[in-house]
């Protein structure tokens, strides 16, 4: 079998550094370096795991899309809740790209479109000339779970040590990955502020998607809801008919696109170019010192690279 293709959720690791108390890194200006410290701290653990026996394709995807997407044209409401970064947070996402470069990693970033689609739109391309190769998305976002189609792709959230394919999360959840936005169109996420259809929650949700499998086939039939035996199926039909809509824009609010223009330019590559194998020493300890870490922190750093497979002086 052909190695995995590594696909990684910037954001989670990035955030979970940025407010962990047990991740504090500081500049030598006092500035918090936490986001980008823990960022690189996951990264250089995570390669040390995967390339034992050699590189593999791995490719890392960001959000730039904060308050910029087209979901939020699509429902401003969408991740209301979130706080755009301020200055310094803005400079360490930007250094975490930046980093992905250093260690020969392709990063893929969009104004757009969210890192999900990214890793949804490469999950396409990186399978398209080798169906041998399975999916890895690194990451803890239930959402991506919607991405997970042959029987080896999975889910791996890394801290956690645990891998996820299809028939665990069917056993978890009673509905398969690709119902997810089905499922959200129908309970909503209050996490990204999907409104999904009110009065309908997840038992009722899995009910009717484990009868009709998908929401088009639900509103073509609601005249069988009530007869389903469902607790409620009467007044389900009835906030099923007057939701309609929302219930249809949630389902596209949940959707991860996979045909994302950003990512184009790595159309008709082979998939192993998305990570070189080839470390830039000079410009990784060049970034450090542009974020100011202090000394012993560069330091550190430094020596992780260094035994990393492909460490080399550029030029």
């Amino acid at each position: 079998m052909a190695a995995p293709v590594y696909l990684v959720d910037a954001s989670i690791y990035i955030f979970q550094a940025h407010f962990s108390p047990y991740t504090q890194v500081w500049s030598r200006r006092a500035e918090d370096r936490s986001a980008f410290a823990g960022f690189l701290h996951f990264l250089l653990r995570f390669l040390r795991s995967t390339q034992r026996q050699g590189p593999v394709p791995i490719a890392v995807a960001f959000d730039e899309s904060l308050q910029s997407g087209f979901r939020h044209r699509l429902y401003p409401d969408y991740k209301s809740n979130r706080v755009l970064p301020d200055e310094n947070l803005a400079r360490q996402l930007e250094a975490c790209a930046r980093v992905c470069g250093t260690l020969g990693i392709s990063a893929f970033g969009s104004t757009e479109y969210e890192a999900d689609d990214i890793i949804g739109t490469l999950s396409v391309s990186c399978t398209a000339d080798d169906d041998s190769r399975h999916l890895v998305i690194v990451s803890r976002d239930k959402d991506l779970a919607q991405l997970l189609s042959g029987p080896q792709d999975c889910i791996w959230d890394f801290y956690g040590n645990a891998q996820r394919r299809r028939e665990d999360i069917y056993q978890r959840t009673g509905i398969w990955p690709e119902q997810f936005p089905c499922y959200l169109g129908l309970t909503g996420d209050s996490i990204d502020c999907i409104p999904g259809v009110p009065g309908i929650g997840p038992v009722a949700a899995r009910q009717l998607l484990q009868h009709f499998g998908n929401l088009d086939n639900l509103f073509e039939s609601l005249s069988e809801v009530p007869g389903l035996g469902m607790r409620g199926g009467a007044r389900c039909a009835s906030l099923l008919t007057e939701h309609r809509d929302m219930a249809l824009l949630s389902r596209e609010l949940a959707t991860i696109v996979r045909q994302v223009p950003e990512t184009e330019s790595f159309a008709g590559r082979k998939v192993d170019d998305l990570w070189s194998g080839a470390v830039d020493k000079d410009g990784f300890e060049q970034l450090l010192q542009d974020m100011e870490l202090a000394e012993d922190d560069i330091r550190r750093f430094c020596t992780q690279v260094n035994s990393l497979p492909g460490a080399h002086q550029p030029g």
